[in-house]
């Protein structure tokens, strides 16, 4: 199917269907929290109609506004920017208690905030990632349901197809968002289910085989040294909350990913893509780590946003995830650079600088901050995702017994 004669509205609602069927399992009873910015206003509708079509018994809606956000920006000082109401906090913390399942949809320009003050916009973020650092904590531990889906919105198409009109632009864009969730084909439902399944597979593997370290090596110039803490665990699409339910944290998810050993990190890595971090891009830049923090790095643009993201506390220096990617997926054969972490890092393999998954390490979930580091897992108020696979991307896993396994060669797992 050409994106030219196909109607966005016949697949509308069966992505949202899909996403709260599948990917969030809404049932009678539950709550579900909808974080979606003002431009996807119509899928959000069409979100909360299908909902209470599950059973939800509350929607709440929590629209963003990157326009109003920009101007704020520009008028407000830093006091009153960093000056957190108590209600916005009471209100995370309310939700999380009721064990709400929360959707955010992710569209944004990527340019959004381009020209505002980097000190200003790290201060801002900074005073409401320490607000909220409780509310984050137990959505990165799993207590509830949560996914991160796309919406296709005007500013965010045309960035990405600036050739075309904004009416064809969105439409294309809505085309290569369902195509990434398989919604083309015959049964999409049972097709992300065996995706998800061959994804377990490649995990299952990776946490038999139990690695001292992976080593990275591309025609960029990575040559990175990556060890693994004990009692690793590598996921996949699939997540269980606290209740024990399932639910997909990410659609499209083409990832397994753990999190590598705090002072374990050692070499020099490239960046692939280009990193959109809050509305603005940082382009061309590596990172040289020694004993898991970063001692060097550098950017062709975008270099005042990277320091900001590696001086937001101790734990943004050192990394927090390791996720592995083949080259070859929907998203990356089709070739189209989206300026959207969701999509970019689904395309490639990746790193995240700060805070580890408390899941990705045996009984995580049940374990302090403190007694969660004493293991190797990092710590910080951030949590942000950068591309460094390509087509030339090599990786190899070494056991305690120095056995070398390929798990990647020429971009894609040999496993």
């Amino acid at each position: 199917m050409n994106y030219k004669n196909f109607v966005v509205n016949d697949y509308i609602e069966i992505y949202a269907e899909l996403i709260l069927k599948i990917g969030l399992k809404i049932k009678k009873g539950d709550r579900l929290v909808v974080r979606c910015p003002i431009e996807a206003r119509d899928f959000a509708i069409t979100c909360t109609k299908k909902a209470y079509e599950l059973g939800a018994i509350e929607v709440v809606m929590d629209y963003r506004d990157p326009i109003i956000s920009k101007l704020k920006y520009e008028n407000e000082s830093v006091e009153v920017l960093t000056d957190i109401p108590k209600h916005k906090v009471d209100k995370e913390n309310y939700y999380m208690e009721k064990k709400a399942k929360y959707l955010s949809i992710t569209g944004s320009d990527p340019d959004v905030f381009k020209g505002i003050d980097s000190e200003k916009l790290f201060k801002a973020n900074l005073a409401n990632s320490k607000a909220l650092k409780d509310f984050s904590a137990k959505m990165m531990a799993n207590y509830v349901s949560w996914i991160v889906v796309g919406a296709s919105i005007p500013s965010w198409a045309t960035k990405v197809f600036p050739d075309l009109s904004e009416d064809e632009a969105v439409k294309k864009l809505w085309y290569e968002i369902f195509n990434s969730v398989r919604l083309f084909e015959e049964d999409p439902e049972k097709a992300l289910e065996e995706h998800v399944n061959n994804l377990n597979k490649y995990s299952a593997f990776l946490n038999e085989n139990k690695f001292e370290k992976l080593i990275y090596k591309s025609e960029k110039g990575t040559d990175l040294e990556v060890c693994l803490p004990k009692g690793y665990i590598f996921a996949g699409a699939g997540d269980v909350n606290s209740d024990g339910e399932e639910f997909i944290a990410n659609m499209p998810s083409e990832e397994v990913f753990s999190a590598p050993r705090l002072d374990g990190v050692n070499g020099k890595v490239y960046s692939t893509m280009p990193l959109n971090y809050n509305g603005n891009l940082i382009e061309d830049f590596y990172l040289v780590f020694k004993d898991g923090e970063v001692i060097d790095y550098d950017a062709k643009s975008g270099r005042e946003y990277l320091k900001n993201i590696i001086e937001t506390d101790q734990g943004s220096k050192r990394l927090g995830e390791v996720a592995l990617v083949s080259h070859n997926t929907p998203i990356s054969m089709r070739k189209v650079l989206f300026y959207n972490t969701l999509y970019d890092e689904n395309a490639s393999c990746h790193f995240a600088l700060g805070k580890s998954y408390p899941s990705c390490i045996e009984n995580g979930e049940k374990l302090t901050i403190e007694e969660l580091k004493e293991r190797g897992m990092n710590d910080s108020l951030t949590h942000v995702d950068f591309m460094v696979g390509d087509e030339t991307t090599e990786i190899v896993g070494v056991k305690e017994n120095g056995e070398k396994v390929q798990i990647f060669k020429d971009g894609n797992f040999v496993i």
